[in-house]
C-alpha cells in the first residue's frame, strides 16, 4: 500500500515578523532617546543655571544657555547637508559625538570660560532631532513611519513630566556637576543605542559636495539674529548695537539667498523651498511649533516665581509640587502624540494641525482668565496639551508629505531652524511684554498677575497666527501616498 506524500507547507512567518517588530521597537527607543535629549537638557541647563553662577560668580550667565543654542543653530545646515550627502545615520553619530566631547569638558571644568567652551561644542547635539525625524522616514516600513513620528514627538510629554523631578534630585543630591554629568552620561548612552540599533537610510542626494559659502552665510544670519534677540533686553530694543545686528544679519541672509541662485550645489535647493507645498508646511510649523515651544517661559514663570505682595504674584509652587499637578498635562501630550501619528495616515494633516493649534489657543485662551490655582492650571493644560501634542507630533509628518525622501533632511534642517527662531523671538518678546507689568527687587525681575495674563494673550495671539497659516498649505499627499520606508 502506498503511502501518500503530505505536501510541505511553509511556517508561518511570525518568527521573523516578531524579530522585525523587535527591531523597530529598538529603533524607536534609539531615536526617542535621542530627540528628547534636546529639550531634556536645555530644560537641565535652565534648573541648573542659578547654581551654576553662584558657584562660579559670573554675572553672565546667560552665556551658559546661550552658547548651545548659538553653536547648534550655525551647525545646523552643515549638518543637514553633510547628512543628505554622507548618510544621515554617519552625521548622526557624529553630531552626538561632538555633543558627548562638549558635555565631558563642561562636566570637568575648573573655570567659567573652559565651561562655556564645553557647552557651545555640546550645542552641535541639536542637530539630532531633525536627522532623527529624516532617518524615520527612510528606515522604517510604511505603517510604522507616521506612529514612529507621533511616539518621537510625544517623548516631550515624557520630558515635561520627568524633568523637573529628575532636576530636583540631582541639583538636591550632587549640585550642578551632577547635573553635568549626567547630560554627558546620557549622549554617551543615545551614541551607543543608535549605533547599535539604527541602521543606515539608504536615502543620499546623487553626488554633490557642501555649500560652505551658503552655510556660513546662512547660519551666521540666522544665529546674529538668535544672539541679538537673546541681548535685546541687556543692550535695550532701541539701542544701535542691536539695530547694527539685526541689520547685518539681514543683509548676510539677502547675501546668501543670492548666492543660493548661482551656485551648482545649494545648501537648500530654491527649486525645493519655492514650491508651494513646501515653503506654506515649513512657515506653518514654525511659527505654530515655535510658539509652543516658548509658552513654557510664561507658564513656568508663573507656577515657579514666589507670591509678594505688590511685588511677585506667581504661584510660588516647588518644583515637585508643579511636576505632580502638572502629570495629567505631560500625559494628554503624549496621548495626543501618539493618537496624532496613528491618524495621520487616514486623515489629512493639515487638519490634525489647525485642531492642534486651535486646541491650543483655546487651551491658553481660557488660562488668561483663569490661571490662579492648580485645578485652573489643569484645565487650561489639558486642553492646551493635547493641542500640543497633535502640532508637535503632525510637523514632522507633513514634511514627509510635501519633499522627497532626497529632500528629507535638508527640510527638516530649515523646519527647526525657522521654528528656533521663532522661539526665541516669541520667548523674549514674552518677557518685554511681562515686564511692564512687574517690580524688580534687589535686582530680579518678578512679575505682576497682569504681566502673565498680557504674557498669555501673546502667547495665544501667536498661537492663532500659527493656527491662520494652516489655510494656506494646499492639499498634498497623505502619509500613506507618500514615498516612506519601503517605498521609498
Amino acid at each position: 500500500m502506498s503511502q501518500t506524500q503530505t505536501p510541505q507547507i511553509p511556517p508561518p512567518k511570525r518568527d521573523e515578523a516578531s524579530r522585525s517588530t523587535s527591531r523597530n521597537v529598538l529603533v524607536v527607543i534609539a531615536l526617542v532617546w535621542t530627540v528628547q535629549l534636546v529639550a531634556l537638557m536645555a530644560a537641565l541647563s535652565g534648573i541648573s543655571q542659578a547654581d551654576v553662577a553662584i558657584h562660579f560668580r559670573t554675572t553672565e550667565i546667560a552665556w551658559f544657555t546661550l552658547m548651545t543654542l548659538l553653536t547648534g543653530t550655525f551647525f545646523l545646515p552643515f549638518a543637514v547637508k553633510a547628512a543628505a550627502l554622507f548618510g544621515k545615520k554617519r552625521v548622526l553619530l557624529v553630531a552626538i559625538g561632538l555633543g558627548f566631547v562638549g558635555d565631558l569638558i563642561a562636566a570637568m571644568a575648573t573655570d567659567y570660560r573652559t565651561l562655556l567652551i564645553g557647552r557651545g561644542i555640546a550645542g552641535i547635539y541639536a542637530a539630532t532631532a531633525p536627522l532623527a525625524y529624516a532617518i524615520t522616514r527612510d528606515v522604517f516600513p510604511r505603517q510604522w513611519v507616521g506612529l514612529a513620528s507621533g511616539i518621537l514627538a510625544g517623548g516631550v510629554g515624557l520630558v515635561a513630566f520627568g524633568g523637573p523631578f529628575l532636576s530636583g534630585w540631582l541639583l538636591d543630591d550632587y549640585g550642578f556637576r551632577g547635573v553635568l554629568w549626567f547630560m554627558a552620561i546620557s549622549t554617551a548612552v543615545s551614541f551607543v543605542l543608535v549605533a547599535a540599533f539604527v541602521p543606515e537610510s539608504p536615502i543620499r542626494a546623487a553626488g554633490g559636495r557642501m555649500d560652505w559659502i551658503g552655510g556660513i552665510l546662512l547660519g551666521g544670519g540666522v544665529t546674529a539674529i538668535v544672539y541679538a534677540v537673546g541681548q535685546g533686553s541687556h543692550w535695550g530694543w532701541g539701542s544701535g548695537k542691536f539695530a547694527a545686528f539685526v541689520a547685518g544679519s539681514l543683509v548676510t541672509l539677502l547675501a546668501f539667498a543670492l548666492v543660493e541662485r548661482r551656485v551648482a550645489e545649494p545648501l537648500f535647493p530654491p527649486a525645493m523651498t519655492r514650491r508651494r507645498p513646501v515653503w506654506t508646511v515649513l512657515l506653518a510649523t514654525s511659527v505654530a511649533a515655535g510658539s509652543l515651544s516658548a509658552v513654557g517661559v510664561v507658564i513656568q514663570m508663573l507656577i515657579l516665581m514666589p507670591k509678594i505682595p505688590d511685588v511677585s504674584e506667581g504661584l510660588g509652587w516647588s518644583g515637585t509640587h508643579n511636576a505632580i499637578v502638572t502629570s495629567p498635562i505631560s500625559a494628554m501630550i503624549i496621548i495626543a502624540a501618539v493618537g496624532t501619528g496613528y491618524l495621520a495616515r487616514r486623515m489629512d494633516a493639515r487638519i490634525l494641525l489647525g485642531i492642534g493649534s486651535a486646541l491650543t489657543v483655546l487651551g491658553y485662551g481660557i488660562g488668561t482668565q483663569l490661571h490662579h490655582s492648580a485645578e485652573q492650571i489643569v484645565g487650561m493644560g489639558v486642553i492646551a496639551g493635547t493641542g500640543t501634542g497633535m502640532v508637535m507630533a503632525v510637523v514632522p509628518i507633513m514634511i514627509i508629505e510635501v519633499v522627497t525622501p532626497e529632500e528629507q533632511a535638508l527640510a527638516n534642517g530649515v523646519q527647526t531652524l525657522g521654528q528656533g527662531v521663532a522661539q526665541i523671538v516669541v520667548s523674549q518678546v514674552a518677557f518685554v511684554v511681562m515686564a511692564q507689568h512687574g517690580r524688580i527687587l534687589e535686582g530680579t525681575q518678578f512679575y505682576l498677575d497682569a504681566g502673565f495674563t498680557n504674557g498669555l494673550w501673546l502667547v495665544v495671539g501667536c498661537c492663532a497666527v500659527g493656527t491662520m497659516l494652516v489655510f494656506l498649505i494646499p492639499r498634498s499627499k497623505r502619509l500613506d501616498e507618500a514615498e516612506v520606508g519601503q517605498a521609498a
